[in-house]
């Protein structure tokens, strides 16, 4: 008898519907299962059959064959349990077939038990869109299975789920009533707040613009000197997520498999702070022949912070290239080329040199050599820093301001002109609304939108001269001065504007030597 039932996969980073089909001939008890799997979907034959067994249902002494189509392509992961298993039981007639397009996920335990899977998200918007009406699966996965709109039934063990499929298909009374939309939301007081951040005005307002604009900075400064807290700071004013961007990073932390029970739609912009150990693959993502997204796209509309830049691996820093410049992530494998989203503010910290004191106006004098200096900043090569349009000198605070501790600017103060600068982007590039803000602007954008007044376009010309930048650093310098633009809600870039721009890039003037 034939028989077919229909589960879920993730493929990069969409949703891959498969169908699972199930014949039981006769011959010598015999289980083949095909269709290209990986190791955990092989194994889900030992599961299944302990699970039928221990749930109290049959199983076929006969001989199995499983095929997942398409076969071409490759399956990885162990959500396959639950749709074999009611294969299993269709072809051998202890369940009928659902005239309904129903999804079936989950994983099996030895007794039965529903265990939940990674990936419903992307999962279920592909099973939406192909006409599937109702999803059976773990009660641990119900959650951020209703951020999509179809029939999520939740099932503790495979006894549930077949109660579902042979009942009519309809959901407990408790769970019909529609969940709301705006779960797991995230405190923003989970941050440091500007506010309590003692002197360092400069530095704050370098941060604000890169809020404002999204644009990549670059902390620089002796220990202590409260780089990595300003950094914990930048999340109290970013803007709140839209809609659209909710979903994208759910959508990729489904997939990564860090969603709890309890998560819905993620709504506060993620902060990634990996260790300076990180790999390659770790960073930008990787893996089997179905690589999964790494920090770059955990962090993709939000903040990823490297603390300590130089002691990163060059080669882990030179991957960074493609997302900060192109806002994704392409990985290649034999079969296909996956592209992970990746659009993220990058903030990043260093010391001068490696003792920490170079250049310090303090009592502390440097003991580095010159030759030191040179290969601890040799990690940070011209290409990458140029991707960073803020580098922001961070000095020591006087102890005076902190015996003092006067009155500081809060986050919400600062917040409400990042949103106000924000606003003025999302009109002006709502031709394209996957990257509403200026440090995004394309050439032709640049023409139209950057154009500088007389006096800044000699400033702008001098310094280009002075300082010996590149194409890319000029670039960037008017982006940020588009940005310093819209904070003070003018349509044109003025000198001042410029002059400020230019102010945000320490390394370029040299002035850490």
């Amino acid at each position: 008898m034939y028989a077919r039932s229909f589960a879920g996969t993730v493929y990069g980073i969409d949703g891959m519907l498969v169908a699972v089909e199930t014949d039981i001939a006769n011959g010598l008890p015999q289980f083949d299962l095909v269709g290209l799997g990986g190791s955990a979907v092989k194994e889900a034959r030992d599961r299944v059959r302990a699970a039928l067994r221990n749930g109290g249902f049959d199983y076929p002494m006969q001989r199995i064959t499983v095929n997942l189509a398409p076969a071409d392509l490759r399956k990885e992961g162990s959500g396959f349990d639950l749709a074999i298993a009611i294969g299993i039981l269709q072809a051998s007639k202890q369940i009928p077939p659902r005239p309904e397009a129903v999804l079936v996920l989950g994983e099996l335990a030895l007794d039965g038990t529903l265990r939940p899977v990674s990936g419903v998200l992307p999962i279920l918007l592909e099973a939406r869109k192909q006409g599937f009406t109702h999803v059976i699966l773990p009660e641990e996965n119900a959650e951020e299975a209703r951020l999509v709109d179809i029939c999520v039934l939740p099932a503790a063990n495979l006894a549930a789920a077949i109660g579902y499929w042979t009942g009519g298909l309809e959901p407990p009374a408790a769970e019909s009533r529609p969940a709301p939309q705006k779960r797991a939301v995230h405190s923003q007081a989970n941050h440091s707040d500007f506010g309590d951040v003692c002197g360092q005005t400069f530095v704050k307002r370098g941060l604000e613009v890169a809020a404002a604009g999204f644009h990549n900075v670059l902390l620089v400064g002796p220990p202590g000197s409260g780089k990595t807290m300003l950094a914990t700071c930048l999340p109290s004013i970013m803007p709140d997520m839209t809609t659209d961007e909710s979903y994208d990073v759910t959508k990729i932390y489904s997939i990564a498999g860090q969603l709890t029970r309890n998560s819905g739609l993620i709504r506060e912009r993620p902060f990634r702070s990996p260790h300076h150990t990180i790999t390659a693959a770790a960073l930008i993502g990787g893996g089997g022949q179905i690589p999964r997204p790494g920090e770059c796209s955990l962090a993709h509309g939000g903040i990823l912070f490297l603390d300590e830049l130089p002691e990163f691996s060059r080669h882990v820093l030179e991957v960074l290239r493609q997302p900060l410049e192109a806002g994704v992530v392409t990985i290649g494998r034999s079969r296909q080329v996956f592209t992970f989203p990746a659009r993220f503010l990058l903030v990043s910290s260093m010391n001068p040199c490696p003792c920490g004191f170079y250049g310090s106006r303090d009592q502390r004098e440097c003991t580095c050599t010159p030759q030191q200096i040179q290969k601890y900043r040799s990690k940070l090569s011209g290409p990458l820093l140029d991707r960073i349009d803020l580098h922001l000198e961070v000095p020591r605070v006087p102890v005076s301001l902190l015996q003092e501790r006067p009155r500081a600017e809060t986050s919400e103060e600062i917040r409400r002109r990042v949103e106000a600068a924000r606003a003025i982007q999302c009109e002006r590039y709502r031709h394209r609304p996957g990257a509403p803000f200026n440090s995004a602007m394309s050439g032709e954008e640049l023409r139209r939108y950057a154009s500088l007044d007389r006096e800044g376009r000699k400033l702008l010309q001098l310094a280009f001269e002075t300082l010996g930048l590149s194409a890319r650093a000029y670039n960037r310098i008017v982006k940020v001065a588009r940005t310093i633009a819209d904070l003070a809600g003018s349509e044109q870039i003025e000198a001042a504007h410029v002059a400020e721009a230019i102010r945000y890039r320490a390394l370029d003037r040299g002035v850490l030597g």
